[in-house]
C-alpha cells in the first residue's frame, strides 16, 4: 500500500497560510497590494482586536466580477500572470494567487466586490476555507475584504503573537510603507472605531514621508544623475545629525514593493560612511526602480525578500549615488554656514607673533578674552594645524576682501574646544577637533590615493620591539605601511626601527602610532575588501593629529581653520561621523529666553 498521499486542498491552503499569513499584518500586506493592483486611489484598512477579531481593506479599484470573485477562492488563482514567462519579469505587486485561499483557510473571510461596468456587485461568504454562501448585492464599485476571527481554527498560531499593541504596531508599518510606495493614493487606518492615520493623496511624497516619520525639518533629496533611466535611485534622507522622534530607520521599496533587504540596507549605510555615529542608523526613503527582469521577488511567498541579477551592481549604484548625494549636500550645507558677506568698513585684527609649536602647560578655565574684530586672545595651540601662518612675519591688518574667506565673525573660543562664530543666520557653534580632523582625513587620503603620504624623517630613529602577531602584520602590510607614510626596517627577532613616520604625526610617539595602526590592521581585516580598513586607519591618523579638546588656538589659527572648511569637499562631520559644527538661529535664542 501507498504511503504517499495527495494531501486534502483545505489543509494544504492551511500549510500555505503557515508561509503568507505570520500575523494579521501579513493579511494587511496581501490585500493592501491587490488594492493597489486593482488600481485603488482610495484605500481604508480598519481593524479590531488588534487583527484578530476583524480585518477590513475597503478599496475603490477595479473590483470584480462574479466569476473572478470565485476564481480568486482557488489556490494559484490570479489574474497577474499567466503563463512561465511572466514570472521573469514581474510589474505587480501581487502574482502567487495564494494569499486570498491561505486567509480564508485560517478564518471567517467574506468578499464584496463590484466591477466598475457592473450595476451590482457579489458577495461570498467563506468559514474556514469553505465557500458558505454567494450571492448578487448592492454595494459600492471597488471591493471589500472582511477578515474576522483570524487563526479561529489554528490556536498555537493565535498564542504566539505578540501583544495587542505590538501586532497593531506592525500593521501601522504595513500601512505606512506602503503608502510611500503610492503617494498618490489615499490611505485611512482605523483602530477600534478610532482613526490613527489619514495620508491624504494632495500632499507630496516628502510631505507624506515627514509626517510619518515625525519630522519636521530638511530632507537630503536622492537621485541618480541619469533620470529616468534604470536602474535608477530617488528618495529622501534625514540629516545625519538631525533630531528625531522614536527609532526611524531607511524604508526601503524595489519597484513600489515594501522590502526588507541586507544589501540594500548596507548600501545605504555605506553610502554614508563618514556622517553617522557608530550605533546611528540612517532614516528616510531609498526607492530603487529597476527593470522587473532584473530582480527576483518570487524567492519568498511573502514576497518581502528579493533577488537582484546584479547585486553588485545594485550596491554600487547606491553606495555612489548617496556618496555624490553627500558631497552635493556639502555645499548646501557651505552656503548656510559660510555666507560670504561685506564690512561696511575694514576691520582690524590683533596681531601676534605665532611662536614656534612645543608643549604648553594646561590652562585652567572656560572662558576667553575678546580682541578688536570679534576674535580671541589665546596662547599659541602647542598641536599643527591646518596652514599656519609664518611663525616670523608679523600679521597685517584685516582687510575686507580678507574677512570673505569664511564669512564668520569669530567670538572666541570655549573650554578650548569650541569655537563660537556670528553668521547672517545666527550662532554657529564649531568643534574645533573634529573640523580639524576632517580636513586631515581628506589631506590623508588624497595623499594616500596619490601614492604616498607626506612623511617626516626622526632625528633620532626609534627601536621598537614587537610581538610575533605584529611583527607578521609588518611583513605583511610594509607596502601599505610605507605608503602612510612609515620607513622600517628589521633590526632582527622581532625588534624594527623606526627612521619615518606619517609628517602630520610628527608630535606623536613614533612607536604607539605605528602599534595603534596594526591593531586595525587586524581588528579591520574583514572590511579591507571594500575600502573600508583604508579610511579607519587613515581616521585614526587623523584624529590623533588633529588638535585636541584644552588646546589654545590663537586668533590666526582659528581663522586658517575656519578658511579651510569654508574650501573643503566636506567638512560637515568627523570621520567617525560626529557633526562638526552646530548653527542656532536667532529664533533658536529667543526661544531659550522666552523672547518673542
Amino acid at each position: 500500500m501507498s504511503k504517499i498521499r495527495v494531501l486534502p486542498e483545505q489543509l494544504a491552503n492551511r500549510i500555505a497560510a503557515g508561509e503568507v499569513v505570520e500575523r494579521p499584518a501579513s493579511v494587511v500586506k496581501e490585500l493592501i497590494e491587490n488594492s493597489l493592483d486593482a488600481g485603488a486611489t482610495r484605500i481604508e484598512v480598519e481593524i479590531e482586536g488588534g487583527g484578530t477579531r476583524l480585518i477590513r481593506v475597503i478599496d475603490n479599484g477595479e473590483g470584480m466580477v462574479e466569476d473572478d470573485v470565485l476564481l480568486c477562492l482557488e489556490r494559484h488563482g490570479t489574474s497577474k500572470i499567466t503563463e512561465a514567462h511572466d514570472l521573469e519579469a514581474i510589474s505587480s505587486l501581487g502574482f502567487r494567487g495564494e494569499a486570498i485561499p491561505s486567509i480564508s483557510s485560517v478564518s471567517r473571510m467574506t468578499i464584496t466586490s463590484r466591477h466598475q461596468a457592473d450595476d451590482l456587485g457579489t458577495t461570498a461568504i467563506l468559514n474556514y476555507g469553505k465557500l458558505f454562501k454567494i450571492h448578487e448585492s448592492g454595494c459600492s464599485r471597488g471591493t471589500i475584504m472582511e477578515i474576522r476571527n483570524l487563526f479561529g481554527n489554528t490556536p498555537a498560531r493565535k498564542k504566539f503573537l505578540r501583544t495587542k499593541r505590538t501586532e497593531i504596531g506592525h500593521i501601522d508599518e504595513i500601512v505606512k510603507n506602503y503608502a510611500l510606495a503610492a503617494p498618490d493614493v489615499s490611505f485611512l487606518l482605523r483602530v477600534d472605531d478610532r482613526q490613527t492615520l489619514l495620508l491624504d493623496s494632495e500632499q507630496n511624497l516628502a510631505q507624506r514621508l515627514a509626517g510619518i516619520l515625525h519630522y519636521s525639518g530638511d530632507f537630503i533629496e536622492i537621485e541618480t544623475a541619469h533620470g529616468k533611466t534604470l536602474p535608477r535611485l530617488s528618495g529622501f534622507l534625514i540629516p545625519p545629525d538631525a533630531q528625531i522622534k522614536g527609532s526611524a530607520r531607511i524604508k526601503l521599496l524595489v519597484n513600489g514593493r515594501s522590502v526588507k533587504d541586507r544589501m540594500l540596507s548596507h548600501g545605504v549605510t555605506e553610502g554614508l560612511r563618514g556622517f553617522l555615529m557608530k550605533g546611528r542608523n540612517p532614516a528616510g526613503l531609498l526607492h530603487l526602480h529597476i527593470d522587473p527582469a532584473e530582480v527576483d521577488v518570487n524567492v519568498h511567498p511573502t514576497k518581502q525578500e528579493v533577488r537582484f541579477r546584479a547585486s553588485r551592481d545594485m550596491h554600487q549604484l547606491i553606495v555612489q549615488t548617496i556618496q555624490e548625494t553627500m558631497q552635493a549636500y556639502q555645499s548646501t550645507l557651505r552656503n548656510s554656514f559660510f555666507k560670504q558677506k561685506e564690512a561696511a568698513t575694514p576691520v582690524r585684527q590683533a596681531t601676534m607673533t605665532p611662536s614656534p609649536i612645543k608643549p604648553v602647560a594646561s590652562y585652567i578655565g572656560t572662558t576667553a578674552e575678546p580682541v578688536p574684530g570679534g576674535s580671541t586672545k589665546h596662547a599659541q595651540s602647542p598641536l599643527p594645524v591646518v596652514e599656519s601662518p609664518s611663525p616670523v612675519r608679523q600679521q597685517p591688518a584685516f582687510t575686507k576682501k580678507q574677512q570673505q574667506g569664511h564669512g564668520l565673525k569669530v567670538i572666541g573660543q570655549f573650554n578650548n574646544l569650541y569655537i563660537f562664530c556670528q553668521s547672517s543666520a545666527g550662532l554657529i557653534v564649531i568643534d574645533q577637533h573634529a573640523a580639524h580632523e576632517r580636513l586631515l582625513f581628506e589631506k590623508l587620503k588624497k595623499q594616500f590615493l596619490q601614492g604616498r603620504i607626506s612623511s617626516q624623517n626622526l632625528m633620532f630613529p626609534e627601536t621598537v620591539e614587537l610581538s610575533r602577531v605584529d611583527s607578521d602584520k609588518v611583513e605583511q602590510y610594509s607596502d601599505s605601511l610605507e605608503k602612510m607614510g612609515f620607513y622600517i626596517r628589521d633590526f632582527g627577532d622581532n625588534s624594527y626601527v623606526i627612521s619615518a613616520i606619517p609628517a602630520l604625526g610628527s608630535h606623536i610617539s613614533p612607536s604607539d602610532l605605528l602599534l595603534d595602526i596594526l591593531e586595525q590592521f587586524g581588528t579591520a581585516q574583514n572590511k579591507q575588501a571594500n575600502g573600508s580598513l583604508l579610511e579607519d586607519i587613515l581616521a585614526s591618523m587623523a584624529c590623533k593629529s588633529a588638535v585636541k579638546a584644552g588646546d589654545r588656538l590663537s586668533p590666526e589659527e582659528i581663522e586658517a581653520l575656519l578658511n579651510n572648511m569654508a574650501r573643503a569637499n566636506l567638512f560637515s562631520h568627523c570621520p567617525h561621523g560626529r557633526p562638526v559644527l552646530k548653527q542656532f538661529s536667532d529664533a533658536d535664542i529667543k526661544k531659550w529666553f522666552h523672547r518673542t
